[in-house]
């Protein structure tokens, strides 16, 4: 598979980087959040396992739900929301506690259950990267209902295994959105009423998986198969910061602990280098700005 020279022209300012857990060539590490403490909670796509990493080094699994695990948001320090899919690939929504299912609501309607972003206390936005659209779920009630379908959210070719929608993350009153296979950086205007509102494109000609901000509005984004962290400032500019030398080869998801911006990854299993797919890692990038605080998602 040949890719686009996305970034042939990029500047490059390389962070300090450490990898501070590997795993077996071929472990699919998906998504993270990283409670209070700063224990990382990391989804193995492949295994449907999730793994905690807390920050003396421990590794371990927190929970096995089987089938595939894909997004995963903090409910509370021990309490997770979690979506994928199960070994029938029927999508499902389900909460964790203390590792163990608390609830568990089948969804057969989505199709590719990925990113999830709290936007109110006991709200959360789940992006469904192949049917293009954006679901909702209730805390409170436990209810899942379809949010938002867009032509800018869904794939140009159907054909194409690379997801649409895909990362979601609120920042200053705007939900942000990535659209993988389009190669697009999204974001609409959030308010009290909660209901989808017109979309408008940020950044065009990139490919972000996942993102996050620091305090200072920058976007720091997981490229994938481009093997590198990517850093959109206010002004739309984009730097480079970490590359596969860092450790990120294809990496998928990028989250904020104090200045460190952690990164997972799965070597490189959709397109693989060179040398073969490597070891998955965590990596933990200094970039020296604070991460921007999620909104309260219980």
């Amino acid at each position: 598979m040949s890719l686009p020279d996305l970034y042939a022209d990029t500047p490059i300012d390389l962070v300090p980087a450490q990898a501070v857990a590997t795993f077996p060539v071929n472990t699919f590490l998906e998504n993270l959040a990283i409670a209070a403490n700063g224990d990382l909670f990391v989804t193995s796509h492949e295994q449907g396992e999730i793994f905690r990493l807390d920050l003396q080094g421990s590794l371990t699994s927190y929970a096995n739900l089987g089938g595939k695990v894909t997004g995963i948001s903090l409910i509370q320090e021990n309490s997770l929301l979690v979506n994928g899919w199960n070994a029938e690939g029927v999508s499902f929504v389900a909460i964790l506690d203390h590792g163990e299912v608390q609830f568990l609501r089948p969804l057969p309607e989505a199709m590719f259950l990925n990113g999830i972003t709290p936007i109110a206390a006991g709200h959360y936005l789940m992006a469904d990267s192949y049917r293009g659209a954006i679901w909702s779920f209730d805390l409170a009630t436990q209810t899942v209902d379809l949010w938002l379908e867009h032509a800018w959210l869904a794939r140009s070719d159907s054909n194409d295994p690379f997801p649409a929608v895909n990362g979601l993350k609120c920042f200053e009153n705007f939900l942000y959105l990535s659209n993988t296979q389009q190669k697009r950086l999204l974001r609409m205007p959030l308010d009290g009423r909660l209901k989808p509102q017109a979309l408008e494109i940020v950044l065009e000609g990139t490919n972000i998986d996942d993102f996050a901000f620091d305090l200072e509005g920058n976007l720091y984004g997981a490229t994938h198969v481009y093997n590198s962290v990517i850093r959109v400032d206010g002004d739309r500019n984009t730097t480079i910061i970490a590359q596969a030398e860092q450790g990120v080869t294809g990496c998928t998801a990028v989250a904020f602990y104090g200045t460190a911006l952690y990164v997972v990854n799965n070597g490189g299993m959709f397109l693989p280098p060179p040398g073969g797919v490597e070891p998955a890692q965590i990596v933990r990038l200094e970039v020296g700005i604070a991460g921007a605080p999620l909104l309260s998602g219980g």
